[in-house]
């Protein structure tokens, strides 16, 4: 069989319930063809063999029986694309007896779904593997999507086309905007896409957020909870979750990044604009069923740095010992920060997503982006994303300045918040340090690269607090000062 090579992923998806896991069969169902390979993994019940009847029936015609091949390990279904071979190899003993099967005949002519591939030596390169993983609400599941091959492009790329074009353009008539005149902006780290639409003399932005790679409902969600408090998220004026389309309010230009190149001397106002928004934010109730960006979620980010920039310095996996003392350590930094009432954290808070409207009042006049991964986390987090944003770093006596600010407006315990400050501060410059390459290797977007030596400077700054001795020894001695400038080449 082919030697496994890195592939894009893992991309997180949540899926809120079974149907959504069928629908995602079906839209991959548009995509297949003879050579894929398509891995599941999963526990038991975890939704495999739902995914895989979902998918064939999509292919083969919704009447056609898709019984589990768990004892039989494995069916075959003749569909216009090609031969489907379905795949159960929980119960094989070795590798040696998915021959016996006729797998290497369904890599080379059909279109392969695989449960339990982990009793495989090893997933071709090109697989395109999905992972059920169990979450929070029945039928909830969260799907991690490895996209080996050209499975990134296939997924990407049926955001532009036919299909997709005619979804926007029913979209957009429902809406009274079909004749709109359309300017495309450019896209972010995500797989989103913007589009400014002009009408006369209004203006209102479309979201494009092509499933599976996207879901627009956590954006929904949190951009109406920020509006019932008063908060200037965009009003959304057409909504289609399932086709991932949103036709927003269009806030302008006027990104404080943008603003503040005109208008430097204008620093220290929209900076404790948007200090106060945190500190009003904080004051307000959570959303209800807010997910927590608790320990694991940010181990995981943290991982990031062993996972993919380590892994690029040396040319192999990181040790699982050392990963191990790595993720040990943050651990017992991350547990001395959570001392501190838990708040909605947006996640993305700084210039580049805040926009300046001064003709609004109050919080109002900072126009919020961006803050569909928002989760219940330390009130730290955001204002720490925006003091220390590599794309646009403060002063330091400016910084300080801004977090005595916002102690003052939240009445936050001193000593508690500038604890969490700087372990957040670092967590998060941490996830960066490792995020920039992941962008490059997984996404294909060398351009955040540049953002490396800042990123350094921001995490060596962090590690000087007494909290985080123990985490610049690591640093120190893993990837000492010399290798930190170390220019990631984008080949």
């Amino acid at each position: 069989m082919t030697a496994p090579s890195r592939a894009f992923g893992p991309f997180a998806l949540d899926v809120p319930e079974l149907a959504a896991t069928a629908e995602l069969a079906r839209r991959l169902a548009r995509l297949v063809k003879p050579g894929d390979i398509i891995a599941l993994k999963g526990d038991l019940g975890a939704g495999k063999t739902a995914f895989a009847r979902a998918l064939i029936q999509a292919m083969a015609g919704a009447a056609v029986e898709v019984p589990s091949p768990t004892f039989t390990l494995v069916q075959t279904y003749e569909t216009a694309a090609g031969t489907v071979w379905h795949f159960d190899l929980y119960r094989l003993q070795s590798a040696d007896e998915a021959i016996e099967l006729g797998i290497d005949q369904a890599f080379a002519e059909g279109i392969s779904l695989i449960e339990w591939p982990e009793r495989l030596e090893a997933l071709p390169a090109e697989a395109l593997t999905l992972e059920f993983l169990f979450a929070e609400g029945e039928g909830a599941r969260k799907l991690l999507l490895r996209m080996g091959g050209d499975w990134r492009t296939r997924l990407v790329g049926e955001s532009a086309s036919a299909e997709r074009a005619a979804a926007i353009g029913r979209f957009l008539e429902q809406a009274g905007w079909q004749e709109a005149a359309r300017a495309p902006l450019q896209t972010d780290a995500s797989f989103r896409h913007y589009t400014r639409l002009s009408r006369g003399a209004a203006t209102a932005m479309l979201m494009d957020a092509p499933p599976p790679l996207e879901d627009v409902r956590p954006f929904v969600r949190i951009d109406r909870h920020l509006r019932d408090q008063g908060f200037s998220a965009p009003a959304i004026l057409a909504a289609d979750a399932g086709e991932g389309l949103l036709l927003l309010e269009d806030l302008g230009d006027d990104l404080f990044s943008r603003v503040l190149q005109r208008q430097a001397a204008d620093e220290a106002e929209l900076y404790g604009a948007a200090v106060d928004v945190l500190a009003e934010l904080h004051r307000r109730p959570l959303p209800n069923g807010l997910a927590p960006y608790g320990l694991d979620l940010l181990l995981d980010e943290t991982d990031r740095v062993v996972d993919w920039y380590l892994p690029e310095l040396t040319g192999r996996p990181t040790a699982p010992e050392l990963k191990q003392e790595y993720r040990e350590i943050w651990t017992e930094v991350l547990g001395r920060a959570d001392v501190l009432p838990a708040v909605l954290v947006l996640r993305d808070y700084h210039a580049d997503n805040l926009i300046w409207l001064p003709a609004r009042s109050g919080v109002a006049r900072v126009g919020l982006l961006d803050f569909q991964d928002a989760l219940e986390g330390s009130p730290a987090y955001d204002l720490a994303s925006l003091l220390e944003d590599v794309r646009r770093p403060l002063a330091p006596a400016l910084a300080e300045v801004m977090v005595q600010r916002y102690i003052r407006a939240s009445g936050v315990d001193d000593a508690a918040f500038r604890l969490a400050y700087a372990v957040f501060a670092a967590q998060r410059n941490t996830k960066l340090v490792g995020h920039w390459p992941r962008l490059f290797r997984r996404d294909g977007k060398p351009q955040y690269l540049k953002f490396m030596p800042q990123t350094w400077r921001l995490l060596e700054q962090d590690l000087k607090h007494p909290a985080l001795s123990a985490l610049r020894a690591w640093f120190d001695r893993t990837i000492p000062p010399a290798l930190r400038r170390t220019e990631i080449a984008a080949s």
